[in-house]
């Protein structure tokens, strides 16, 4: 029962210019709790501290922030979408060091670069695209795809293309990180932000093979995420330095080149797996063909059943298999005599190839490929399978460990990335320690999204942030929905600094090891998956989230901010703080206004609000809610 008793239409109402209107009932008198004063405290030395007064705000207290993005990828892309959708008065600049959106899918643009998994699992969940014209679609498609998303959703309002960072410092007094950037012109200037978002990604920083004498080289260089478009590759004697995702993708491509001759300089083991979505291929009746028929394309338009049903196959298809990641189990087991059997069947022209690839370990424990065309490139006569130890490179060529001379035109560097590392760029936090520093030896983190040191700076796809098997975009979707909740928390609860507790990145690392110990990916391989804060193999997985798809979402879902420690806003007339002070001033933000709506004020009986906030319990039996039976309540 209210309280107060319904107030004719005469009364007067509140606004925002007199938000208290209609409550003061005597001219000079307090008629309301926000213009009471706490009683000021006089110490024995005389002096008096300040009284802390109600913050004169409703308690939405949606108070000016700024926000600072680095990178316009996927990651970029989606906090360009969900900031300004879900928070108000807030100031967003995205910096993106390239002349495109896309992120690595602008900067990859070799012959054969695609996706490695479904394409229709690799897409925002919110604008899923129809119309994919393979299941592994190229890099160019992708790349569009997410510039037509921040189209779409307005992202690209926010994106300064061609601003590349380079430096961030954090400044504690003022409870701000400043930015140093360089314009297109080489101008270099600085930007300040609440805070800060490094949304680069994993695969990101380049890194050039450690090879004597690799300058000296008079012929064509070029590193895959670097292609030279321009290049004529016919008739040409090419280099390839690598066995990753990359060079496995542009070998075959490259072997089709009329007149050209293959140097693969290849020492690493590895597994080539069957398709990644072979099992929606089969059941789509698609054979080993990858492209979608128009036939097809149209039933997904047309037909919003079919289309669903597809999509959660090819969800289901993969968060399916986390087992097969897991040593000794069956899946596992079974998986490595798969991988065997199509291998040597993909290299019946030349079967010693088998020998030589076959690794020592479980496959997972590298990147899965499955590098259609790269086994059955391999075995024609215009490639070389070098397994010989590179020892230098001189102008001509290539020298191996057995003394010969490899003459070359141009020399492609599928060498990968500088991956769970420290940005190129300085970053500074707490007491001026760098990243680089914090980092140097390993990318300790806190469920991937942030560090000790470093307040109101987080990360998107950040070190344990990639996934082994499921859908990478909806694990950048959980990732960011939870970085829009610790930004509004900031802005709501008037907090100058958050930063994660030391002891929680300690634990936190300390999961991860006991985690992954029993996994694939512990096995005896070169993997970025072990990457160290300088770009070597090391004894810890700091390039996977440590557990499944579906348990990072999960994990992802409720922040747990008591794992965080806190500094706030200090008060204008330096009063003592209070914490409580989100709270405001006893009115919500619906309240006031000129004239409110009735959904304004009784939104909470709405059906888009009742389905979100409150759900609508199945009568008679609340726990027979198939929603929860799908995915438990949480807090």
């Amino acid at each position: 029962m209210s309280a107060v008793p319904n107030l004719t239409e005469a009364v007067p109402r509140p606004s925002p210019e007199h938000p208290d209107a209609g409550i003061r009932l005597v001219k000079d008198s307090v008629s309301h709790i926000e213009h009471a004063e706490v009683q000021s405290e006089t110490h024995s030395n005389g002096v008096r501290d300040a009284a802390w007064q109600l913050h004169d705000t409703p308690i939405e207290n949606q108070r000016p922030i700024k926000v600072i993005v680095i990178g316009a990828g996927y990651s970029g892309v989606y906090c360009g979408i969900r900031i300004p959708e879900r928070l108000r008065n807030c100031e967003l600049t995205i910096y993106e060091k390239n002349e495109g959106i896309g992120g690595t899918w602008y900067e990859n643009r070799y012959p054969g670069a695609a996706c490695d998994v479904p394409s229709h699992s690799y897409q925002f969940s919110f604008n899923p695209k129809h119309d994919w014209t393979a299941l592994y679609a190229p890099s160019r498609e992708i790349r569009d795809y997410i510039e037509a998303s921040a189209k779409k959703f307005g992202a690209d309002r926010f994106i300064k293309l061609r601003h590349e960072v380079m430096d961030c410092t954090w400044h504690g007094d003022e409870g701000l990180w400043h930015v140093k950037v360089k314009r297109p012109n080489g101008e270099v200037f600085e930007d300040t932000a609440n805070v800060l978002v490094s949304a680069r990604g994993a695969l990101n920083n380049r890194q050039w093979p450690e090879i004597d004498g690799l300058k000296s080289f008079e012929g064509e260089v070029m590193h895959s995420a670097g292609w030279n478009d321009s290049y004529d590759f016919t008739n040409k004697r090419v280099g390839i330095i690598g066995s990753g995702s990359s060079a496995i993708q542009i070998i075959p491509r490259l072997q089709k080149q009329p007149g050209a001759q293959l140097n693969c300089f290849i020492r690493s083991r590895t597994w080539i797996s069957p398709p990644l979505g072979q099992g929606v291929q089969d059941k789509m009746g698609m054979g080993d063909k990858f492209e979608f028929t128009q036939e097809m394309k149209d039933k997904f338009k047309n037909d919003p059943e079919a289309w669903m049903d597809f999509r959660l196959m090819v969800e289901a298809d993969a968060n399916s298999i986390h087992a097969v990641t897991l040593k000794g189990t069956e899946m596992q087991m079974g998986a490595q005599k798969t991988f065997e059997e199509g291998m040597k069947a993909r290299l019946v022209k030349k079967p010693e190839y088998f020998d030589w690839l076959k690794p020592s370990f479980a496959p997972g424990c590298r990147r899965l490929t499955p590098g259609p065309g790269f086994l059955e490139a391999m075995v024609e006569d215009n490639v070389h399978f070098i397994r010989d130890k590179i020892t230098r490179i001189e102008p001509k060529g290539v020298v191996t460990e057995d003394g010969k001379l490899h003459e070359i035109d141009v020399l492609v560097c599928a060498t990968g990335f500088y991956a769970s590392a420290a940005p190129p760029f300085r970053t500074a936090g707490v007491n001026g320690r760098t990243l680089q520093d914090h980092w140097h030896t390993r990318a300790t983190n806190y469920m991937s999204l942030a560090t000790d040191g470093f307040p109101n700076h987080f990360f998107m796809l950040g070190p344990n942030g990639a996934i082994g098997e499921g859908s990478l975009t909806m694990m950048i979707e959980s990732t960011g929905s939870y970085l829009v909740k610790a930004i509004r928390k900031i802005q709501r609860e008037n907090i100058k600094a958050m930063v994660v507790k030391p002891a929680r990145v300690r634990d936190f690392t300390r999961y991860c090891d006991a985690y992954f110990k029993n996994t694939v990916f512990m096995d005896d391989c070169n993997s970025w998956y072990r990457k160290d804060g300088q770009g070597r193999t090391g004894n810890a997985v700091t390039g996977l989230w440590p557990g499944s798809c579906l348990h990072c979402i999960e994990a992802m879902r409720s922040p747990r901010w008591e794992d965080y420690e806190y500094e706030y806003v200090r008060e204008e007339n330096a009063a003592e703080g209070n914490e409580m002070a989100w709270l405001g001033n006893g009115w919500a933000m619906n309240q006031l206004g000129g004239k409110p709506r009735s959904i304004d004020l009784g939104f909470y009986l709405t059906p888009m609000f009742q389905e979100r906030d409150l759900g609508v319990p199945v009568v008679g039996r609340p726990e027979e809610n198939e929603q929860y039976k799908i995915r438990p309540w949480s807090y």
